[in-house]
Parts: C-alpha cells; sequence; structure tokens
C-alpha cells in the first residue's frame, strides 16, 4: 500500500514548516512535525537543511516537549521556544516556553530567556543581536499569587470588560501579550543569558499584534490594535515606531490595518502591508508600503506605496540584503509566486512560474534565496532560487517529506461565468481515469473566503480521494484571491450570488469531460466552503451526498457569536439595520429546500465557527427529515489536528459518500 492508500502511514508523514538561514549562509533549519510514539499526537524538533542540496537532513534537537520558532544570532548560534525543563535548574521549570540556544560550537542547548508567562515569541536583531521578545504580562487580578488563589478555590471564571472573549480555540484572559527588548548575552560568557527586559509596547488597553526589530536593535516596529472610536466592540491594527526618539505612528486610520512589518537588511526600510478594511460590494485590498528609514533629513520618514492598493494579495514579504528590493509572495491564478520588487519603483519580476511559496529567506550575500514551496500536487520541500531569474524552476533540496508517488494526475479546468468572467480549477483525476472508466466527482470548496487551491494541504487532502478512484474538482470561485479586485467585489457581502454560480458553471465544464462520471457527484466543504456546500444544499439537488464541515448556517447567529464580530459586521452591515443582506444571504432559509444527503461535522472548541451553527444546521436538517448524520468533536477546533480525530474524519467522509454516492452498503466507521 501507498502513503495515500494507508491513513496510518499518512498521518505519520513527516512535515516541515519554516526556515531560518545562517548569517554565514551555510546552515537552513525548519521545523518538523512528527508522529508521538503513541500515536495520538505531534511532537516538533528542529532539523538543518544543507542549502547546497548534496548532504541528507539531519536531526538537531530531540525532547518530549518539542522545540519550535528557529532562528540565529548574529554569531551563528541557534535560538528557538521550547517547553522542555531546565535540567541544571536549583528549582524544575514549569510547563511554560523558554528561549533556548544551541552553541555554533556545538554542546547541549541551555536556557537563555524565561518568563513567569512564558516565552510566546521572539525576534533577533541582524546585526546587533538585540532581542524582541513577546511574552504574556498579566494586569491587575492576574498576578501569580492570583492564580494560584484562583486555584485553590476552583474559580476558573473571568469577568470581562471588552471584547473580544475568545480567539479561534482557546479563551482570552484578561492579561496582554507583552514586548520586551533584551540586550544580548555577553559573548565572553559562554553561561550568559540575554539581558534585564525593557518594556516597549503596547500601551494601556492596547493588543500586541506583532512586530519587527531593527538590524541595529534601536529600534522595534509594533502592530498594536486599538479600539475603533466609531465601533466600541471594533479592533483596527495600527503600526508604531519604538526607537531611541520616542514612539511614531506610522500607519492609523479608520477603515484599514496596518501590518506585517519587516525591517530589510541594511536597516534603509520599514516595509509593511495596509489591508483595506471589506465593506458591502467592496472587498479587502492590500498595500504594500515601505517608510525610509535612511539617516539623511530629506528622505528619513518619506513613504510610498511600493505594490498599488489591490494589485496583488500579499501573503509574505522579505527585504534583500544590500539593495532597494523586496521579495514578496502573492496569489497568482492558482499559485503563489515570489516578486522580486524594486521599491524605489514598483518594478516587479515573478521570479517562479509555479507552485505556492513561503518562508522566503535570503542570502546575506545576496547569492540566493531559499523557501519552502508546495503544490496542490507537491507537500511544501525547501527549494534555493536565483534571486533575479524570472520564471525560474527552483532547485529542490534534501527535505524531510516522503511521499510515495500521488496516486493520479493533476490538471486544469476553465470556464467562463454568466457574466463573462474567466473561471478556472485544479482538478485531481485519479489513475485510470477515462472514457471507458471515468471517475466519480466530488466538489471541494475551499475556505476563507479569502484564499485559493494553491498549495498543499495536509488537511484536505485530495489525494486521499484520488486513492479511492474520486476525481477531485478544487476550484477558485468568485471571493477567491489571485484574480484581481474586480474577482472579489461583487461578492463581498454577498456570499449566495456569484460564487454558487460560479461553482456550477465550473462544475459543468468538468462533468463534461468522458474520463468524470456526471451521474456520480458530490460536494463539500469547510469553514466559507461550508457554508457554500449549505448553500448549494438549499438550491440543488443535482449532487448525490454533501459534506459540510466547521460551516456557517445561520448567518445572524454567525456574526453575533464568532470570535472577531467586527470583521464580518464589516462585510455585511450591522444586522439590525440593514436585514436585507443576512436575510438574502443565509443558507438556514432555504433547508425546506434541501433533499440531498448530507453529512455535518463540527469542532466543539471552534471559535471562529461556533459549535451553535452546526447545532443550529443538525436539528434544522433532522426536523426537516432530510438523511443527515452529524460528526461531533468535543475537543478539535475549527481544523481537525489529532491524528485518530484526522483519520476517523476521512474514514466517517468516505463511508458517507461511499454510501450515498456510489451505492454501497452503509458501513459505520470504527470508534464511531
Amino acid at each position: 500500500m501507498s502513503t495515500f492508500d494507508d491513513l496510518d502511514a499518512f498521518v505519520a508523514t513527516r512535515r516541515c514548516a519554516g526556515l531560518a538561514l545562517s548569517p554565514d549562509g551555510t546552515r537552513l533549519v525548519t521545523t518538523v512535525s512528527e508522529l508521538s510514539a503513541d500515536g495520538k499526537s505531534y511532537g516538533t524538533s528542529l532539523w538543518e537543511i544543507d542549502p547546497g542540496g548534496e548532504r541528507a537532513p539531519r536531526r538537531l534537537t530531540r525532547s518530549s516537549a518539542g522545540e519550535s520558532s528557529a532562528a540565529f544570532t548574529p554569531a551563528g548560534d541557534l535560538l528557538f521556544t521550547s517547553r522542555r525543563p531546565d535540567t541544571t535548574a536549583e528549582k524544575p521549570t514549569e510547563d511554560r516556553a523558554a528561549l533556548w540556544v544551541l552553541s555554533a560550537a556545538g554542546g547541549e542547548a541551555r536556557p537563555v530567556a524565561e518568563r513567569p508567562g512564558g516565552v510566546s515569541g521572539f525576534a533577533v536583531a541582524r546585526d546587533a543581536g538585540t532581542l524582541a521578545l513577546v511574552t504574556p504580562k498579566p494586569v491587575a487580578g492576574d498576578a501569580e499569587e492570583q492564580r494560584e488563589a484562583r486555584e485553590k478555590a476552583g474559580v476558573s471564571a473571568r469577568l470581562h470588560t471588552e471584547f473580544p472573549v475568545r480567539f479561534w480555540d482557546h479563551d482570552l484572559g484578561p492579561g496582554r501579550a507583552h514586548l520586551q527588548r533584551c540586550a544580548p548575552p555577553d559573548p565572553a560568557d559562554p553561561d550568559a543569558r540575554y539581558g534585564e527586559p525593557e518594556h516597549v509596547a503596547p500601551g494601556t488597553g492596547q493588543r500586541l499584534g506583532g512586530s519587527a526589530i531593527s538590524p541595529d536593535g534601536r529600534t522595534v516596529a509594533v502592530v498594536v490594535d486599538v479600539p475603533d472610536p466609531a465601533d466600541p466592540a471594533s479592533w483596527r491594527r495600527r503600526l508604531e515606531l519604538h526607537g531611541p526618539d520616542g514612539v511614531t505612528v506610522v500607519g492609523d486610520e479608520p477603515g484599514a490595518d496596518h501590518e506585517a512589518p519587516v525591517f530589510t537588511p541594511d536597516g534603509r526600510w520599514l516595509l509593511w502591508v495596509r489591508e483595506r478594511h471589506p465593506r458591502p460590494g467592496r472587498g479587502m485590498a492590500h498595500t504594500l508600503r515601505a517608510r525610509s528609514l535612511a539617516d539623511a533629513p530629506a528622505e528619513n520618514g518619506a513613504e510610498r506605496d511600493v505594490l498599488p492598493e489591490g494589485s496583488w494579495q500579499v501573503r509574505g514579504v522579505t527585504g534583500a540584503p544590500g539593495g532597494d528590493v523586496a521579495y514578496v509572495v502573492v496569489d497568482e491564478d492558482g499559485h503563489g509566486p515570489v516578486l522580486r520588487v524594486s521599491i524605489a519603483d514598483g518594478t516587479v519580476t515573478r521570479l517562479t512560474r509555479s507552485g505556492a511559496y513561503t518562508d522566503v529567506v535570503a542570502a546575506a550575500d545576496g547569492s540566493a534565496l531559499y523557501a519552502l514551496r508546495s503544490a496542490v500536487d507537491a507537500p511544501p520541500t525547501p527549494v534555493r532560487l536565483d534571486p533575479d531569474t524570472a520564471d525560474q524552476e527552483p532547485a529542490a533540496l534534501r527535505g524531510v517529506t516522503v511521499l510515495d508517488p500521488l496516486p493520479g494526475s493533476l490538471t486544469e479546468v476553465h470556464a467562463t461565468a454568466a457574466d463573462g468572467t474567466a473561471l478556472r480549477a485544479w482538478l485531481v483525476l485519479p489513475g485510470g481515469a477515462s472514457a471507458s472508466s471515468p471517475a466519480p466527482l466530488v466538489l471541494w470548496i475551499h475556505g476563507g473566503p479569502l484564499g485559493s487551491w494553491n498549495a498543499w494541504s495536509w488537511r484536505w487532502n485530495p489525494w486521499l480521494m484520488a486513492a479511492r478512484g474520486w476525481a477531485v474538482l478544487l476550484p477558485d470561485p468568485r471571493l477567491s484571491t489571485g484574480y484581481g479586485q474586480e474577482f472579489l467585489d461583487p461578492a463581498t457581502g454577498a456570499w449566495g450570488e456569484l460564487p454558487y454560480t460560479d461553482l456550477l458553471a465550473i462544475t459543468d465544464a468538468t462533468e463534461a469531460r468522458a474520463d468524470v462520471d456526471a451521474t456520480r457527484t458530490a460536494a463539500m466543504g469547510g469553514s466559507f466552503g461550508g457554508y457554500m456546500a449549505n448553500w448549494v444544499a438549499g438550491h440543488t439537488d443535482r449532487f448525490a451526498a454533501i459534506v459540510t464541515h466547521a460551516s456557517i448556517w445561520h448567518l445572524d447567529g454567525f456574526v453575533g457569536t464568532t470570535d472577531a464580530s467586527f470583521h464580518w459586521r464589516r462585510e455585511w452591515g450591522d444586522p439590525l439595520t440593514e436585514r436585507e443582506r443576512y436575510d438574502a444571504h443565509s443558507p438556514h432559509r432555504h433547508v425546506h429546500a434541501i433533499r440531498t444527503p448530507m453529512l455535518v461535522i463540527h469542532g466543539d472548541k471552534d471559535y471562529r465557527v461556533p459549535i451553535s451553527e452546526g447545532l443550529r444546521l443538525w436539528y434544522d436538517l433532522q426536523r426537516s427529515g432530510v438523511d443527515s448524520q452529524f460528526l461531533y468533536f468535543p475537543d478539535e477546533n475549527h481544523w481537525v489536528l489529532k491524528p485518530g480525530d484526522a483519520k476517523l474524519w476521512y474514514r466517517t467522509v468516505w463511508a458517507f459518500l461511499d454510501h450515498h454516492v456510489l451505492g454501497h452498503a452503509y458501513e459505520r466507521p470504527a470508534l464511531v
């Protein structure tokens, strides 16, 4: 059996994420996730990749607690965070992350920065080695002694005085993320730690949203969430520079977030993304901004748009060493290319022709770029790029992920929407699909909605379906990124219109193929894709079965209970005064039209699309007499992450589709 026939083998496959490059360019480090010994969870460790592509990867760290967030100091030492215990301490450390260092000279790793609340993030100044450290900061009533008293009294309640109270899958306490700056250790002392922390940000009533530190360590760029005066329960993101001369507000305006700051390696530019808030009929739009940090008074503080508003959806930014250039990852036509962009005049050179890229890092001498490349048909793999060559195929390095050959092939499908807009999708075809043996089809709708089927997915993997003989259609309907602003705007705040007709048009084009069986089809999706699956169910009975995961069912109820209500209120309007849009686009209003068997899947720890959406959907289907099942995960969130639960997810979906689409006798999955 291959990796794709055997779920046990698939979930046990090593997976990499993140890249860190040493100052001399000789060491490339990634974080690897691997199945634990008992098979019930994943652990992480750091591995070294040969930038030359010759040596096999080698494991650097090994602990039951795991390691992550690798970064190099100017001296070439490797920093990382871990919850491993400090065996040299007089008192054992508690189960909270600390910052550790693995010396370039060798030897055991040792802790170099610990905080009472743990370390949740850090950045290192490229030249000075100064540390920007993110830690939880308790507020009044949440000091260590108060936490101990609460635990002793058996109290878990929190009294909140502002929105929000939850984020993705965890509750927010009264504390705040706290940014500190620490002087580097004394290089003459092999046991030295980072210096005493100096408070940087945020201020009272603010939330930390991200940060970066300048190469000389003197200036920190800080993203803070600040209340929006126009809406007391809403936040927007402001960008501040904290330097020797005080605090300078760089980006702060109603109707936009300023985030993802990056300093260029020479310290001459601050780059960041300005994201315009959506509103009905006008989608989110990105602008790549730059601020000059040059010493010359005439240049210092000057700002410019490097990539104009709405030209691209920016996914990542890296500064080039020794030049006015940025490397930018964007979405484009089912890919995620790396662009070389001139900060001076905005000239763009597309460096990559295919695939989706993340974690771009540049060699200090400007000779090479390194990144993780993935695609719908390729898992994340470390690669080397030439910094100047257009439309290149990168050199693959020796990574840690090993898979058997794919059980099929990947092609594209094109169609034209009713309004003349060009549509495209990826189509996964199983081996052996032909006119004489057409494959059953599943329409798989992506989440977001601001996303694209352009990269590998371990959670929603079409090749597991292909191994069972299914063709899988991966469309990018309206609201998908990578197709221009005009592709987003008309459907913003109107999900049930153009995205739905786009999905049907691209499905029609796919079913017209001789190697696809139009008489055996299903639809499925998660998050926004789940919303669309619910909408499809209420508007057509062309599919034999529908699977809906973490889906929106009652639009008004969702907007009022999700962890970031204000974001969706911007897009849909006020549900109290602008009812028409909610009423026109809420899937629950069409429950009486549903005839298709449905499998509902939801996790109780999902705070982005709360469990109330799945529960109400399930109840409405049951009281309407719809043939339906509810796969409930008490301790999973918006995703299904535990290895055992992930395997059960696939087995339950397969049993449902095999029965309703392929006509097999229903076999209830084991253990559920």
